[in-house]
């Protein structure tokens, strides 16, 4: 019991970071004038542009250099979601499973699912370029 009340201070806990990051970003913003802003915003967009045009030249037509593009981000932002997601089930496993199976079972299966994600996920770009470079000529 003094576990389950642990963990859940902690996840509280986080909660509660993560609203006042999200609110003082926000307060942030509120203060940056519009013009500042939508320089920034301006310079994403041309970064974003300019790393597209890089993935459309190097795999030669414009559907395989977005089709890299969207591989490379969800390989680069699939990390901290599978890592997250690999606490949650260990915890599920080893903290709140201890007397209850069904729990462990539930936590087992969530690493095992993270890990499966996590693995396909920064395979598949290789993948993709070893297919679309080697065998496509």
């Amino acid at each position: 019991m003094a576990k389950k009340a642990i963990v859940s201070i902690l996840i509280a806990l986080i909660i509660l970071c993560s609203f006042s990051i999200c609110f003082a970003v926000s307060n942030e913003a509120e203060d940056l004038e519009t013009s500042d802003t939508a320089q920034e915003l301006y310079e994403i967009k041309e970064s974003v542009s300019s790393s597209l045009d890089e993935y459309v030249e190097q795999y030669g037509s414009y559907p395989y250099g977005v089709a890299a593009y969207i591989l490379n981000t969800v390989r680069i932002y699939s990390i901290p979601f599978c890592f997250v997601g690999i606490a949650v089930g260990a915890i599920y496993q080893y903290m709140l499973g201890i007397r209850k199976l069904d729990v462990r079972d539930k936590g087992f299966a969530l690493v095992i699912s993270f890990v499966t994600i996590l693995l396909i996920c920064q395979t598949l770009p290789l993948i993709f370029t070893i297919i679309v470079n080697g065998w496509r000529g």
